[in-house]
């Protein structure tokens, strides 16, 4: 009884307060577990239901040459294109101009974006676009927007920077946060070099429509007859030139030796070219995105006599102003890099014009070259560059060199009178020189006979290459109504993508010179009368005028340049193609 009364009070002393805890604890236990278990339940459903790819990242599209990104949230343009994640497995391909580079070696790489990159394109995001609608604004876009180049780089206030023509910055993300764009509803972004392509191609058109349509009209000229090779054609082209043709000039560089040149003597095209081309505002354009040529304003002439010492013999000095003129042009303008040179040209009548332009590989090999020494033995290549005549300007008029009797009245059957160099002019004089009547050659002239008169009463005059294949009589014999007799090895003659000199002037080899008389008796009179009014309908293309008129000598240069340009198509992304 005392044990159990010990137990009863042990018990009793104990059990009040134990009940009291057990009865607080589940109070809280149970609104504990009213408050965890919906959490809990909340979560696993959240977790089963809920997709584990993130759809909240948006990526972001835009034209390649927009100046800062325009999904930044500043700016005035609005030009940001938000696309929905849709899969795991779909990957960035956006049109080639915005993600895709190729480089010189035409390697190609894609451009992602990092992490940070694409928080700060969300972060600025313009609303959300579903696939096409993103399309269709892309579109718009291309359509309304110009481009000047892809050589630039994209950057927005959050520092974005996509190189177009290089390695991206920040290509880190992993492809399963990106989409890919319906490139088939989409169209080419148009550069200004587009459309400057997109012009030569609709005149490629018309030229090549031409040879089969009607005559055009000219207000001034028509060309027609033989001495075209196709008359509707050139017609077409002088028309499409004088329409669209743009040359950017550079500036860089000083007189004497650029933008200057000689402009009275036998090297009188290089300085009368450089200063009509340099005070021109039909054809030069200020700004280069436009251009479809680039003129490197040098003189040869001029560096010959300014940069060359004679006493050393030393060539070097004149190939260093030539490589560092154009290295300086390259760093300064992306032009010469973009297609190696390829638009570009330059103009020399100095004998040194094609060793000047061997300076660099790229000069000779891609830039049209515009020479009078047309040697084909010397790398003169017809299909890229241009043969010039070689005018011997007294003063800058023709005054007193043009005219001449008709055919008819022409006694001298030929005439020639010249310095003795070069190879083949000892070989005239050795076969000609004071042995016939007809055939008058002479080393010097008698005295009181006028070298001018003397061509103008010659039906023939013979114009033999010197050191060089080119000779300024060519052009003083048209001058003066006498027909070319053409005697040289490897010569380009002047213009000869447009003129078929055949018809009006004669070729004669080297070999067949104790046969001239033979040659030339043989053309009928009938013949010589149609080849002496070809020579002065021709000889309007030879004419130096100041200032220059229509389908004169500088325009008629000017036209062989664009025919070059006309036989290639230039790509921002380094690319030159043929046509």
């Amino acid at each position: 009884m005392g044990r159990d009364g010990n137990k009863s009070c042990f018990a009793c002393c104990f059990s009040t307060p134990t009940t009291s805890s057990s009865s607080s604890s589940s109070s809280s236990a149970i609104k504990l577990l009213f408050f965890i278990v919906p959490l809990i339940l909340v979560s696993f459903i959240v977790f089963v239901l809920v997709p584990r790819n993130s759809t909240w990242a948006l990526i972001y599209s835009l034209p390649p040459s927009t100046s800062a990104v325009a999904a930044a949230a500043n700016s005035s343009e609005k030009l940001g294109a938000a696309v929905y994640a849709e899969s795991s497995q779909q990957v960035l391909d956006l049109p080639s101009r915005v993600v895709k580079t190729v480089d010189v070696g035409g390697s190609s790489g894609e451009a992602t974006l990092s992490d940070s990159d694409e928080v700060a394109v969300n972060r600025s995001a313009s609303p959300q676009l579903s696939a096409v609608e993103a399309v269709t604004k892309f579109q718009e876009l291309n359509e309304t927007k110009e481009y000047s180049s892809l050589n630039t780089s994209i950057t927005d206030s959050d520092n974005l920077n996509i190189t177009i023509n290089g390695t991206p910055n920040n290509a880190t993300t992993s492809s399963n946060e990106t989409i890919a764009l319906p490139l088939k509803h989409n169209r080419q972004v148009r550069t200004k070099l587009d459309k400057v392509e997109a012009g030569l191609q609709r005149a490629r058109s018309a030229i090549r429509e031409a040879k089969n349509g009607s005559q055009l009209r000219d207000p001034d000229y028509v060309p027609v007859g033989p001495m075209y090779w196709d008359a509707k054609a050139f017609h077409r082209s002088y028309l499409e030139m004088e329409k669209q043709f743009k040359v950017f000039v550079y500036k860089e560089g000083e007189p004497p030796v650029f933008h200057d040149g000689p402009c009275k003597s036998i090297y009188s095209m290089e300085g009368n070219f450089i200063y009509k081309l340099d005070v021109d505002t039909k054809f030069q354009t200020k700004d280069p995105q436009k251009a479809h040529v680039f003129y490197l304003p040098f003189s040869v002439a001029k560096m010959v006599r300014f940069v060359y010492s004679r006493d050393s013999r030393d060539f070097s000095p004149i190939r260093r102003t030539v490589v560092d003129y154009i290295n300086l042009v390259a760093q300064k303008y992306p032009y010469w890099n973009r297609s190696h040179g390829t638009d570009h040209f330059m103009l020399a009548c100095h004998d040194w014009g094609p060793e000047a332009s061997f300076s660099l590989p790229y000069l000779e090999k891609n830039s049209i070259r515009a020479l009078c020494n047309a040697n084909t033995s010397e790398r003169f290549n017809p299909v890229k560059d241009v043969s010039i005549p070689e005018i011997n300007l007294i003063t800058d008029k023709l005054t007193g060199l043009m005219g001449g009797p008709s055919a008819s009245r022409r006694q001298i059957l030929a005439f020639f009178a010249g310095g003795v160099h070069g190879p083949i002019r000892p070989v005239l004089l050795e076969h000609w020189e004071d042995k016939d009547e007809d055939i008058k050659v002479h080393k010097y002239l008698p005295r009181g006979v006028n070298y001018y008169d003397m061509m103008r009463n010659s039906k023939y005059c013979i114009c033999p290459s010197g050191y060089e294949v080119a000779s300024p009589r060519i052009v003083e014999a048209l001058y003066n109504g006498c027909v070319p007799v053409l005697i040289s090895k490897s010569y380009v003659a002047p213009f000869s993508d447009v003129l078929r000199w055949k018809s009006f002037s004669v070729t004669v080899s080297v070999d067949d010179i104790p046969k001239l008389k033979e040659i030339l008796m043989n053309i009928s009179t009938r013949q010589y009368i149609r080849m002496q009014r070809r020579v002065l309908q021709v000889r309007r293309h030879f004419e130096f005028n100041s200032p220059p008129k229509r389908y004169d000598v500088f325009h008629m240069i000017l036209h062989s340049v664009w025919l070059r340009r006309l036989n290639v198509r230039i790509t921002d992304d380094h690319g030159v193609v043929a046509n």
